[in-house]
């Protein structure tokens, strides 16, 4: 087992996963989030090719239209 947090929160996943595999692990929307892996902000484009590790601290972002 592998232990990342998630927005602050202790998880457990299988394996290392890429971070498009670990929104739908946990079932994150695609569209409108930015996502930032260890402080670091990653491109959507990048998301299957950056994998999540071991104690990786990930947050994901909702981006909220309003006015």
């Amino acid at each position: 087992m592998v232990t990342i947090y998630l927005n602050g929160e202790k998880r457990e996943i299988e394996q290392p996963v890429s971070v498009d595999r670990l929104l739908d692990l946990f079932s994150l929307p695609k569209q409108r989030v930015a996502i930032e892996l260890n402080r670091l902000v990653i491109r959507k484009e990048d998301w299957e090719k950056v994998a999540v590790n071991s104690d990786d601290r990930i947050e994901v972002v909702h981006f909220v239209g309003g006015g």
